[in-house]
């Protein structure tokens, strides 16, 4: 299964635990009067998810995914036998996928792979990291 897939998963799986917690919630607060009006139910909701940061780090779509394919790329470039490695990306420029040797890539910066090859220097985002092989067999996939 995929990265991306398994991130889908149990995003719907832990947006499934909330909607039935939050419906036990709801069933006990209809004993609370002022909670009956539904702004003020809406604010107090936005406010608590918004102070917790639950609405900014648990939903983002591709926050996850950008740190699944840091941790591959992390993985490939502290292990001694790099070369043995390759990355693919997709190089919007060029429309195609490239595959990249991974002892090319002399450093991970914010994100960003920086890669010399023929005296020149390249960065290719992480979140373009589609996919790592080990000498030719799929490792990881986004």
């Amino acid at each position: 299964m995929r990265e991306s897939d398994k991130h889908f998963l149990w995003s719907l799986f832990g947006a499934t635990g909330i909607i039935l917690f939050w419906r036990g919630v709801w069933e006990g607060s209809m004993e609370i009067p002022i909670l009956d009006n539904v702004w003020v139910s809406l604010f107090l909701g936005m406010v608590m998810l918004t102070f917790s940061g639950i609405i900014f780090r648990e939903f983002d779509p591709l926050g996850g995914l950008e740190k699944a394919a840091l941790r591959a790329v992390h993985s490939v470039h502290s292990r001694p036998h790099r070369e043995e490695f390759t990355y693919t990306y997709h190089d919007k420029l060029m429309k195609k996928d490239v595959h990249i040797r991974a002892d090319k890539v002399h450093a991970i910066e914010k994100n960003v792979l920086a890669i010399r090859e023929k005296g020149k220097e390249t960065f290719v985002p992480i979140h373009r990291i589609k996919a790592v092989h080990h000498k030719r067999k799929l490792v990881w996939e986004l």
